[in-house]
């Protein structure tokens, strides 16, 4: 039963210590950011969160109809903070007006200098931050809860399911998804796939990163490798890295694929 999972799920994370997370993202710039989107903030409440020793920011939008039961949790890209323009707040902000609450977490991130292949040690951060927010959304009721990650936070959470963290999670959706780093197995989103069985969006647009266009076929084939019933890979024509303009038709997709993998009525 769903609603027993997620009691057990609940009581497993109460029950895990919590040790301290090293700290490689930067707080401070994590800081900064909070301050300047709670100040800003249109849609949603902001809400702090812990994960170890470190609290992040967090953006909650119940559904309109006031529900909680079904919610997506939306992990933003490189560099980036829960209400960036581009992908995560079109999608957490709309989301709701169809039956979806939203969280929107703050991810680690580096200075405006880093690559992609600096973040590598953070993603040891992201399992503590995921898991707080699958936290809290049981707390409100959520029985149905999946990720949703832009980017490099596609990859983080590909990484976290792979890994076999995710026993709340209901399904994936990957927007951009590519390769961060092929010397990196845990930036690798291809790879996470083969080892990923929930329900799979794998969504990108036709003028992407050549990251991601490049493994385009790769990511269906991992998929298949996994025996994933449920992977379906979806493409946007004309929308570039960041679906700039074309962000209804990103909402559309993603909810109607909510809508049909896990038998929503139109709210």
């Amino acid at each position: 039963m769903k609603i027993a999972r997620n009691l057990l799920y609940s009581f497993m994370l109460f029950m895990l210590p919590w040790s301290p997370v090293a700290a490689a993202s930067d707080l401070d710039k994590e800081k900064r950011w909070s301050e300047q989107i709670v100040d800003t903030l249109l849609v949603g409440d902001a809400v702090d969160l812990t994960a170890g020793e470190n609290t992040f920011l967090a953006i909650y939008a119940e559904a309109s109809d006031g529900s909680a039961d079904q919610a997506v949790i939306l992990l933003h890209g490189i560099g980036a903070h829960p209400d960036w323009p581009e992908v995560i707040s079109p999608l957490r902000s709309n989301l709701p007006d169809h039956g979806w609450a939203t969280l929107s977490i703050q991810m680690p991130i580096l200075g405006n200098e880093a690559t992609a292949e600096d973040y590598a040690p953070l993603f040891d951060e992201v399992a503590p931050r995921v898991n707080e927010a699958a936290r809290f959304l049981l707390d409100k009721g959520s029985e149905t809860i999946v990720l949703l990650g832009h980017s490099l936070g596609a990859s983080m959470a590909a990484t976290y399911l792979a890994a076999g963290e995710g026993t709340a999670i209901d399904g994936l959706v990957a927007i951009s998804m590519g390769v961060a780093s092929e010397q990196e197995a845990r930036m690798n989103g291809v790879k996470a796939l083969e080892k990923i069985n929930v329900p799979v969006l794998d969504i990108y647009g036709s003028r992407d990163l050549n990251s991601v266009l490049g493994t385009v076929q790769k990511r269906s084939k991992a998929s298949h490798a996994a025996k994933n019933a449920d992977y379906r890979q979806l493409q946007i024509e004309g929308a570039d890295h960041f679906f700039l303009g074309l962000e209804d038709a990103l909402t559309r997709r993603v909810y109607g694929w909510l809508k049909t993998t896990f038998d929503q009525v139109s709210r």
